[in-house]
C-alpha cells in the first residue's frame, strides 16, 4: 500500500497551495479547509496566518500529476 505524502497543491492553489494540499490529504473539499482556517486565524488573532506560513515554507509542493501518487 503506498503511502500518501502531503504536499501544497500547485493546481488549486489561491496563495501557497497549503490548504488545498491539506484538502487533497485529508479528500476533502479545499474550500472547508481554507473557511476553517480563516475562522481559527481570526479568533486566535493571527496566529493561524504564523502558522500558514510556517506551513508554506515546511511543505514540499507538488512535483507533478503525472509522479504524484494516490
Amino acid at each position: 500500500m503506498a503511502r500518501k505524502r502531503l504536499y501544497r497543491n500547485k493546481k488549486e492553489k489561491m496563495v501557497g497551495g497549503v490548504c488545498a494540499g491539506i484538502g487533497d490529504f485529508l479528500d476533502i473539499d479545499p474550500t472547508i479547509v481554507r473557511l476553517t482556517w480563516a475562522i481559527l486565524t481570526i479568533l486566535s488573532v493571527g496566529v493561524g496566518l504564523i502558522a500558514y506560513l510556517v506551513a508554506w515554507a515546511i511543505i514540499p509542493e507538488e512535483r507533478s500529476s503525472k509522479s504524484k501518487k494516490k
